[in-house]
């Protein structure tokens, strides 16, 4: 069997489950990369994706790419799924709450909301020290990187807390506290995570959960290019980077977020910091070809990485663990200190508020 039907077979089995079927989604960000194959992935499980983003046809982004939210809708179609595309700017707030309204009105309700916004945005510069970096662009960079997603997330919590049900994932980068990037973009992905942390606690009491993932080594549209290959031959890049024969298909980090949204017990996972290849272990996912790729337990080679970035990773995890350590024994300390929760509870119901 040629690896192309591995593949259709794997795609055909995810569809068929129809595990998202009447559900509501939103993908903030899905014109390309993580936020398309996340908006496939949820089209394929039976939900009905509203993809949004500002490239459309005949109006390109300043990326200047040719991928469109019109092109995601037409992918998801084509695979039997429901898509609609909507241009939004998320930085405007008035077109991300007119979203909403869209939605809210077509449907009477919204059960995912996936902010994948500006993942692959230009202003997030790639790595260099703090003392060097240009910042003639960083207010730019926060506004459309990090301040949009924030609007989304507002948003989309309003209505999820009337039904009381509900999801909101964060796309982040990478699974520790630490990023690529100069240091406007390790700020934007790191914020990204401690958003998810703060909005799982407030929408706790409201049955609405929220969690943040990281896929691994992404095969996006960027990144295929940059290694002058396509999804057909992507295994040729593999003679320039051994890490790229671990990498995966946006699709695979869109089951995962799938496998999350079907989950009835996803409150209990509310406010982590998940990565695609623990997902998929934990759900049994495939990506496209049928491989089950695991950047967590890929051996990584260095050996391209320049000595002075391999110093700073190995200092910035030995700093990492002293301050989460230090972090946990505050937090136990401060914990400590609260009311008991039942104190809590009936405070909550004092401000109408029910806990389960």
């Amino acid at each position: 069997m040629t690896k192309s039907r591995v593949g259709d077979k794997a795609i055909a089995r995810h569809r068929s489950s129809g595990s998202l079927r009447g559900e509501v989604a939103v993908v903030a960000g899905a014109t390309r990369g993580a936020g398309r194959g996340i908006a496939r992935a949820l089209g394929e499980a039976g939900a009905t994706v509203y993809v949004t983003g500002r490239s459309v046809v005949g109006n390109r982004s300043h990326y200047n790419r040719p991928e469109t939210i019109e092109e995601t809708g037409e992918m998801i179609a084509a695979a039997g799924g429901s898509a609609v595309p909507v241009r939004v700017d998320h930085t405007v707030e008035s077109e991300v709450e007119t979203l909403f309204q869209r939605v809210i009105r077509d449907h009477g309700k919204l059960d995912l909301l996936v902010n994948s916004i500006a993942g692959e945005d230009p202003l997030m510069a790639q790595w260099c020290s703090f003392w060097k970096t240009d910042l003639s662009n960083a207010e730019a960079a926060l506004r459309q990187s990090l301040l949009s997603h924030i609007i989304t997330a507002k948003h989309a919590a309003a209505h999820m807390i009337q039904n009381r049900r509900g999801l909101i994932v964060e796309v982040t980068e990478n699974d520790l506290l630490s990023a690529g990037g100069n240091p406007v973009t390790q700020s934007v992905k790191l914020v990204l995570k401690g958003l998810a942390l703060n909005m799982a606690a407030e929408l706790r009491p409201y049955d609405v959960a929220a969690v943040a993932i990281t896929p691994g080594f992404l095969r996006s549209e960027t990144m295929l290019e940059r290694f002058g290959v396509s999804e057909g031959n992507w295994r040729d890049a593999g003679k320039k980077d051994k890490n790229f024969l671990e990498s995966e298909s946006p699709l695979f980090v869109g089951r995962a977020v799938a496998a999350l949204a079907a989950d009835p017990e996803i409150l209990k996972q509310s406010g982590q910091l998940l990565s695609s290849w623990e997902v998929g272990r934990k759900y049994g996912l495939t990506d496209a070809d049928g491989r089950r790729p695991d950047w967590g337990t890929a051996k990584i080679d260095f050996s391209k990485h320049p000595g002075e970035l391999l110093r700073l990773m190995k200092t910035g995890t030995e700093i990492q663990l002293q301050w989460l350590s230090n972090l946990t024994k505050r937090t136990k300390r401060f914990q400590a200190q609260l009311p008991p929760a039942k104190a809590a509870q009936r405070s909550l119901h004092k401000r109408g508020v029910s806990v389960r």
